[in-house]
């Protein structure tokens, strides 16, 4: 499972349980919502913060593997522009 996939499914699990224990609660449920979110985030910065590193690695790793193809085909396009064209051949 990918590290990405793993660590928003950490943030939906944290917000649906943050939201149950806060459904208990009386009060609005917009603040309970908004509440929740706050909260979740919060308690993500340091419950999951080996699944966020692990997806920023990953990201990383994905850009700059998109990064050196960009420059591989760059220079293989400006290598076929250098080198001189071939004469037509007539039948």
């Amino acid at each position: 499972m990918s590290a990405a996939v793993k660590y928003t499914l950490g943030r939906i699990g944290l917000f649906v349980a943050v939201l149950a224990g806060l459904w208990l609660v009386d009060m609005n449920v917009f603040l309970k919502l908004m509440l929740a979110l706050v909260f979740s985030a919060a308690l993500s910065f340091f419950l999951l913060r080996g699944w966020r590193d692990e997806m920023a690695e990953e990201m990383a790793a994905a850009a700059e593997r998109r990064r050196t193809e960009k420059e591989r085909l760059r220079a293989a396009l400006a290598g076929d522009d250098d080198q001189p064209d071939e004469p037509e051949r007539k039948p």
